[in-house]
């Protein structure tokens, strides 16, 4: 069964950090672009960051530039999103996903408030 299993979502103050973690299975992971994509309050999806299969290439979308980081490892089947600065405008719904497929994740929620 293709699953995407994501952990670490939550509250943070703005200024702060999160990472999330997002756990494979029931494809070949290390053979997988991958994708994080976010969806705030009464908007729609909104692409954040994708990485190439041996990490070789990442690219990131405007607003998160220089903020948050893609990474991987391809021994854990296993997808990360670091965060840092995080703003009010951040706050969203965050999904991993399967680059070019339509497996993604279930959501994590990301509030960004004092």
């Amino acid at each position: 069964q293709v699953q995407l299993v994501e952990s670490g979502g939550g509250l943070v103050q703005p200024g702060g950090s999160l990472r999330l973690s997002c756990a494979a299975s029931g494809f070949t992971f290390s053979s997988s672009v991958m994708s994080w994509v976010r969806q705030a309050p009464g908007k729609g999806l909104e692409w954040v960051s994708s990485i190439n299969t041996n990490s070789g290439w990442t690219s990131y979308a405007d607003s998160v530039k220089g903020r948050f980081t893609i990474s991987r490892d391809n021994a854990r089947n296993t997808l990360y999103l670091q965060m840092n600065g995080l703003k009010p405008e951040d706050t969203a719904v965050y999904y991993c996903a399967r680059t070019g497929t339509t497996v993604q994740s279930q959501g994590t929620q990301v509030t960004v408030s004092s």
